[in-house]
């Protein structure tokens, strides 16, 4: 590889990685905070924080490589700018096509890693998150027993901890309330107690020290109540119900599967909805090849300006056309318009406005696409900067 494509390699590799590694971080920390609260809630470990965290990565992957792409492609052409080396490139012969050999090499290995995570990861840890989320609902991965708080075993039996020592294998303060099959009600009250497996996994063995027992039935005319030592109690583990097989939606549906969904499926309504989604993928994907040209249009600022407004429109212009997609998606989903048209239109409108802006950079002598908007926000700018000591002297006067 020639040194001047290492060096446009390591400008934009820095950025890239950089916002790719932040963005995902934000969105964790976004997240991470909501699911300790619903574990927590749910009376679940909190281990199974970090498998859900694992699951939603590929989904924060898929959103952080195209910003991360754009944004390291367009801070290096900026500072290349900025400090007059693209200039001096310019000078030497080497036109914008030749300098996007490098970026259009972090694009096509970005894209092919998209396409494996949207179109094949994504789904199954999607679907693999929402069986976590379904077994804390129902207690399938194992309920902790809150200390102060009566902890419902099935429908049968409550139970009640007034301390936990030694991770839960020593517990202290213990009321046990269950009711059986026949009407019958026993209630215990011990003062320690520990948990012991058996050999039917269904079944656990409650093992209680220095208690009380109260047993009841309808045909006893009063209770009758036993002091003990030791007493074994059976428990049996409540049963849960199976999660639901892959596919609930379509976002758990990988490429192949949505492909032929949209030719196979029972209704005319889930083909649509399997076509807009297969198409809003591969266009999403797609888009990356628009990038690296966007990312050069906006990234080079006008002669003898340094402002940082073509960062904020490559933003707002990526962010609109994700937005437009999924719009698109939905209306594809709903039959209202064919998946192929909604979503592809608009993309070959984005498409032509990228070229268009390209072209004006690259080809149009003195062509820059945002010096407009550089002029528009530099007199907004020049005014309010006018209007501001005049409205300080005007509030003074008002306020003497």
């Amino acid at each position: 590889m020639p040194l001047i494509d290492r060096y446009m390699a390591r400008l934009i590799a820095l950025p890239l990685f950089a916002t790719l590694i932040i963005s995902a971080m934000l969105l964790v920390l976004d997240r991470i905070r909501r699911l300790f609260d619903f574990v927590a809630t749910q009376g679940g470990p909190i281990g199974v924080v970090w498998r859900m965290l694992a699951n939603l990565l590929p989904e924060y992957l898929g959103l952080g490589i195209p910003i991360g792409l754009m944004l390291g492609i367009l801070l290096a052409f900026r500072r290349l700018a900025t400090s007059s080396e693209l200039d001096v490139m310019r000078a030497v012969g080497m036109s914008y096509t030749r300098m996007l050999r490098v970026p259009y090499l972090f694009a096509i290995g970005l894209a092919i890693v998209n396409i494996l995570i949207v179109g094949f990861v994504q789904p199954k840890a999607r679907y693999y998150y929402e069986q976590l989320r379904f077994e804390l609902r129902t207690g399938a991965l194992g309920a902790s027993i809150k200390v102060g708080e009566f902890t419902h075993l099935g429908q049968r039996m409550t139970l009640r901890i007034e301390q936990s020592r030694e991770k839960g294998r020593d517990l202290a303060g213990i009321f046990v309330h269950a009711q059986t099959p026949k009407n019958d009600w026993i209630a215990v009250t011990a003062e320690r107690g520990r948990f012991m497996a058996t050999d039917d996994p269904n079944v656990i063995i409650f093992r209680l020290t220095n208690g009380t027992l109260i047993h009841n039935r309808p045909e006893f005319k009063t209770p009758r109540v036993l002091t003990f030592s030791s007493h074994d109690l059976p428990i049996d583990l409540p049963k849960f119900e199976s999660f639901r097989q892959r596919g609930g939606g379509n976002l758990e549906f990988t490429l192949p599967e949505l492909a032929r969904n949209g030719q196979t499926a029972a209704t005319e309504q889930l083909r649509d909805s399997s076509r807009a989604e297969f198409h809003f993928r591969i266009v999403e994907v797609a888009t990356m090849f628009l990038l690296p040209l966007l990312a050069v249009s906006l990234g080079v600022p006008p002669k003898r300006s340094t402002s940082g407004i073509g960062v904020f429109i490559a933003i707002v212009m990526l962010v609109t056309y994700h937005k437009v997609n999924e719009y698109a998606s939905s209306i594809g989903e709903l039959g209202r318009i064919d998946p192929l048209i909604a979503l592809w239109v608009p993309f070959l409108i984005f498409a032509g406005l990228v070229f268009w802006m390209y072209y004006q950079l690259a080809y149009v002598p003195g062509g820059q696409p945002i010096g407009a908007l550089e002029r528009v926000f530099g007199k907004i700018a020049s005014v309010v900067r006018r209007r501001l000591p005049g409205a300080r002297r005007k509030q003074a006067e008002q306020a003497a």
